[in-house]
């Protein structure tokens, strides 16, 4: 497995499970809050985090598990990483120009910035999870 394909599986080991667990944590908040009273920039910030680092974590376990079991192997990128890793990016950017868009509309209509920050945070997640899924299937599938 090459650094680029280890990397897609770690960050999408972290970016699920915080997606869910900020999505959840806001729901929670959401059945007592009224949307406007919400503090919602400290939970988002701490999942984004939380998730950067346990994608790092995850990288660097994996990848000195993986040269421990086959030393010998070149587990660098190559040509066809590169591909699959624009292709992946090409995949994602769509989602994050709908959440781009997304909170713009809401900016237009004076939304409470709590559904803007969240449709920003949507189309970045699902950026990242969207892309890194498409990057999956080109390394199992192939590319076109």
């Amino acid at each position: 497995m090459s650094f680029e394909e280890r990397n897609t599986w770690a960050g999408l080991i972290a970016s699920v499970p915080g997606v869910l667990v900020y999505t959840i944590w806001m729901l929670v908040v959401a059945r007592d809050t009224a949307v406007e009273r919400i503090d919602w920039v400290w939970p988002m910030v701490s999942t984004i985090v939380a998730s950067i680092l346990v994608a790092i974590a995850v990288s660097i376990a994996w990848g000195m598990a993986q040269s421990r079991r086959d030393p010998d192997t070149d587990h660098r990128s190559d040509v066809r990483d590169r591909e699959i890793a624009a292709q992946g990016d090409r995949v994602g950017q769509a989602f994050l120009v709908f959440g781009g868009l997304a909170g713009l509309v809401l900016c237009a209509v004076q939304a409470p910035l709590f559904w803007i920050a969240n449709a920003v945070y949507a189309g970045f997640a699902l950026s990242a999870i969207i892309g890194s899924l498409a990057r999956l299937a080109l390394y199992y599938r192939g590319m076109p």
